[in-house]
């Protein structure tokens, strides 16, 4: 009996490399290598456009005037 064809992959086009540990970041598709970009799927500047850092609120306060407390 015949020995049987090898199995191909269909879905890879011939002399195209697929590396399965490849990831790429969603929003622009550059190849990401960190733990922390992998997990999330976003690189670390696509991540900071889509979720920026909070306001600081240290920088909004400001001294007001204020009356004296009756009987200080």
């Amino acid at each position: 009996m015949g020995e049987e064809p090898l199995a191909i992959d269909i879905d890879s086009a011939p002399g195209e490399r697929t590396d399965p540990r490849l990831v790429r970041c969603r929003l622009c598709g550059r190849p990401l290598t960190g733990a922390a970009s992998r997990r999330t799927g976003l690189g670390p500047s696509c991540d900071a456009k889509l979720h920026p850092p909070g306001p600081d609120v240290r920088t909004r306060r400001h001294e007001v005037e204020q009356d004296t407390l009756p009987g200080v």
